[in-house]
């Protein structure tokens, strides 16, 4: 009886093992050959599931955005304080800082391989970013663009600084402090709220 293959399954088994690869060596140096090679698959088989190497990367761009917020979120659950989940946060960064480094290495080496103006365009790009924005609006049960947009970038901006070699960044304290500007600023801007919550003790810090 011929085996029955779960081709999703199967697909996300090899994104899982493109990461690696990736961060070995980097996405503009890396060939769909050496990458087949270092899945063990043929070629035809990498090509029937990835048309291109920019379709594979954006596949696995948009698998570990999904993973990434499972994770997180499962982190921040029992957090009973806007403060508390911010603190939450810190320290998942800390627990997956070489991850994190990693990834953000290999999303820089993806984009310096791209034309400035076609990565604007980019719809993956658009979609996680889209996607991170809207558990943050969640998460803080608010209803803005300004501000989720401002949390990745800080968020961002802290691991690009431990990629450069930074060692005054701590996520933990850092992320307690936007805790905190986060705890001053809601209550004063109550229109970007989605939810009616009792800021004495929601947003206690």
């Amino acid at each position: 009886m011929p085996k029955i293959v779960d081709h999703e399954q199967y697909r996300k088994e090899l994104l899982d093992k493109c990461f690696d690869l990736f961060a070995q060596k980097g996405y503009g140096s890396i060939t769909m050959r050496q990458i087949a090679e270092g899945l063990g698959v043929s070629t035809g088989t990498l090509y029937h599931y990835f048309p291109s190497k920019q379709a594979l990367f954006e596949q696995l761009a948009q698998e570990i955005c999904e993973q990434d917020l499972s994770t997180a979120l499962a982190e921040l659950e029992g957090a009973q304080t806007l403060q508390e989940s911010m603190e939450a946060l810190g320290r998942y960064l800390v627990k997956n800082e070489d991850y994190f480094i990693k990834w953000t290495y290999i999303w820089i080496d993806f984009c310096q391989h791209k034309d400035s103006k076609k990565m604007l365009r980019n719809s993956i790009l658009k979609r996680t970013n889209q996607r991170y924005q809207e558990a943050i609006c969640d998460l803080l049960g608010i209803q803005d663009s300004v501000l989720p947009s401002f949390v990745v970038s800080f968020v961002d901006g802290l691991i690009l600084e431990k990629l450069w070699g930074n060692e005054t960044i701590d996520f933990i304290e850092q992320c307690a402090l936007l805790g905190k500007m986060l705890t001053a600023y809601l209550p004063q801007h109550p229109a970007k709220i989605k939810t009616k919550m009792d800021f004495s003790s929601a947003f206690e810090s």
